[in-house]
């Protein structure tokens, strides 16, 4: 008992000695403010919190995401094939397609896809 209590007060020690040097060590100042701030999308993380962004990139990454959630779908109607009939499985993937094409006619009638708009 006494020697995990010695092994976990050198662990303690161990870690804040060694916190305590990088603290020291390490090198800051002003003119690497702009290297140490988080950098997210493009905003300027001292500016305000809540600018505008454009509603493109919004629509975008949702056609995006509809569209990588259906390729995830699409792959357990391949193995589908092998046990049931040919004609079930071409009116399953039919059916998937169509759901999909009117996804995109939307999209497209409401012009997401539009850039320019």
């Amino acid at each position: 008992m006494i020697l995990m209590m010695l092994i976990l007060i050198l662990i303690f020690l161990i870690s804040n000695i060694f916190m305590f040097l990088a603290i020291i060590l390490s090198k800051k100042s002003f003119l690497d403010r702009e290297k140490c701030s988080p950098f997210e999308c493009g905003f300027d993380p001292s500016s305000q919190a809540r600018i505008p962004f454009s509603l493109h990139f919004f629509l975008i990454t949702m056609i995006f995401l509809i569209f990588d959630v259906e390729i995830a779908l699409i792959f357990p109607i391949i193995p589908l094939f092998k046990v049931v009939n040919f004609f079930i499985w071409i009116k399953i993937s039919f059916f998937f397609i169509i759901i999909l094409l009117i996804g995109l006619y939307h999209e497209w009638n409401q012009n997401m896809l539009n850039w320019t708009n």
